[in-house]
């Protein structure tokens, strides 16, 4: 009996490990991504509107939610007034539909900078992406506050979301279908012909370019594109298709085993500790502000990918091109110090000591990665 009842102890310490460390990455990451966009111009652009949005929401879903949920599933019981209870399951509700919707946003902003990037600016206007904010939250508070304090969600079945033992949404069959046809099921066919249109551009485009010299580099740029969309649809449903199975199902039937709709639930929960390293850290530009906050007063760690759209601002396009020498990146090169300031001056020979001129040669500045990260920086402050 003890050894049952120890080990049911270790259970539940473990599961509380893991849910406070997804918390903490839900909230530290999506921390970093609000700061790397304060703190950093480059960032400061129409497209990454959805991106802070979608970080803002998940920081708020770690903030809220996430920590009631974990006290809920390790103290098995939630004593929650009625009030409260609706207020618990409204945030839920609405933080996770909201997450669910930004993304489906950044998927037609992606959609329409591949398909039409001439058209972009005077599609994506700072009014439209207003819009489509507001459109965001409005569509989360019509599923979440207003059907949950109405008690639409609850009709036909129980009078309340709060049973004896736990404070648990309860789904009809008219919520269950319309909650999971308009906030998920909806949104991820877009989703999928949206990033099925971009791979198919993606891949058009490469096969346009013949030219033996950049068929290698072709080649890895549409591997690495190919694979950042299918980690993107991948985590997406991977995450959130359980979930709303079961919400469908349970609208439709009834209840199900508790521990499978607990699974399914922080599986969705789960996507919102991702979203900081699949929106965020497989963008460039990010990738360097990251850099920029972490490391540009110790060692500098070396970036490179591609992102999954291409930045809209001219600005920054500029900017990445100044910090770009050459076709390859990976060949250390050399700037001579010129009055405080740098020039740019050709690659020196490989091997030093036979060349005429080794002796006679300058002190050089090496301008390496991350010497290249530490300039990016400073333009940016």
């Amino acid at each position: 009996m003890d050894a049952d009842s120890q080990d049911s102890n270790w259970h539940q310490v473990l599961i509380g490990l893991v849910l406070i460390f997804l918390i903490l990455i839900t909230v530290l990451g999506n921390v970093v991504v609000c700061l790397a966009v304060g703190l950093n111009r480059r960032l400061r652009s129409l497209t990454n509107c959805f991106i802070v949005s979608l970080a803002i929401t998940d920081l708020l879903l770690g903030l809220l939610v996430l920590p009631f949920s974990a006290a809920c599933e390790l103290g098995q019981t939630c004593n929650f007034e009625e009030p409260l209870c609706k207020i618990y399951t409204s945030l839920d509700v609405m933080l996770c539909t909201a997450s669910i919707l930004n993304l489906f946003m950044i998927s037609l902003d992606r959609y329409y900078a591949i398909t039409a990037p001439l058209r972009y600016t005077m599609v994506v206007t700072p009014k439209r992406v207003a819009i489509a904010l507001i459109f965001i939250w409005m569509i989360s508070i019509t599923f979440s506050f207003l059907p949950i304090h109405l008690e639409w969600n609850t009709q036909n079945i129980t009078n309340s979301n709060l049973t004896p033992s736990k404070c648990k949404l309860q789904v009809n069959k008219a919520y269950g279908l319309v909650d999971g046809l308009v906030t998920f099921y909806i949104p991820l066919l877009v989703m999928c012909a949206t990033y099925y249109r971009i791979f198919k551009i993606a891949r058009e485009q490469a096969k346009r370019i013949n030219h033996s010299y950049y068929n290698k580099a072709v080649t890895i740029r549409e591997h690495k594109a190919t694979v950042t969309l299918a980690v993107v649809m991948g985590a997406f449903i991977i995450c959130w298709f359980p979930y709303f199975t079961v919400f469908v199902y349970r609208g439709i039937w009834g209840d199900i085993n508790e521990t499978c709709e607990t699974i399914v639930l922080w599986l969705g929960y789960v996507n919102s500790a991702l979203n900081p390293i699949l929106y965020a850290a497989l963008n460039r530009d990010f990738r360097t502000a990251y850099q920029c906050l972490f490391c540009c007063r110790g060692r500098g760690i070396t970036s490179r990918g591609s992102s999954l759209s291409p930045s809209t601002s001219r600005q920054s396009q500029n900017q990445s091109h100044q910090v770009t020498l050459g076709l390859q990146e990976e060949t250390s090169l050399r700037l001579p110090v010129q009055n405080g300031s740098e020039a740019p001056f050709p690659q020196e020979p490989d091997n030093l000591e036979t060349s005429s001129l080794a002796g006679q040669r300058k002190p050089f500045l090496a301008y390496t990665s991350n010497s290249r990260i530490i300039l990016t920086c400073w333009k940016n402050v």
